[in-house]
């Protein structure tokens, strides 16, 4: 199980890294590798490759909100179903259950402020079960999954000196 999750963290923090590059890292054979990301892609462990892109750069236009969402719990199956309608919206690009003052988390993506606007009085807040919802829209972007967007990057080993 370790070698499993050693390959899954390699892949997290770079997708691009080839099974050859793992196996060294790993000291493992090529071919099991292979056959452990193979089997891990089968098993629905391992989803997707992505790439994170900081839109800023080459002046994507693109407005990130967060946006709480209140929730009634529904019998036998709680949150899941009111959580399942939103994910469904091309416009949200995660969802989660959090615990606190609210139910939900939402990201949502969209092209302006409007956009976002609409989702959340069209789409959103009119959905059964949803009961308030708190959107804030994102000013600027530091972190993500990891990676420093503006800025230098953390260094990793310290430089040898004599």
């Amino acid at each position: 199980m370790r070698k499993v999750k050693d390959i899954l963290e390699i892949l997290e923090r770079d997708a691009r890294t080839t099974p050859e590059q793992i196996a060294v890292m790993l000291d493992l054979p090529v071919d099991e590798v292979r056959q452990t990301i193979d089997q891990l892609e089968r098993d629905k462990v391992l989803l997707k490759y992505k790439a994170v892109i900081n839109w800023d750069k080459i002046g994507g236009e693109m407005v990130i909100a967060l946006i709480e969402v209140k929730v009634s719990p529904q019998r036998e199956v709680g949150f899941g179903a009111v959580a399942e309608r939103i994910y469904r919206y091309p416009e949200a690009r995660s969802v989660y259950l959090v615990s606190g003052t609210y139910d939900l988390s939402v990201q949502v993506v969209g092209k302006t402020m409007k956009d976002v606007a609409d989702f959340v009085a069209r789409k959103l807040a009119p959905i059964e079960g949803v009961q308030g919802t708190v959107t804030h829209f994102l000013l600027q972007r530091y972190k993500e999954d990891g990676d420093i967007l503006n800025g230098e990057e953390e260094i990793e080993r310290l430089p040898i000196t004599p």
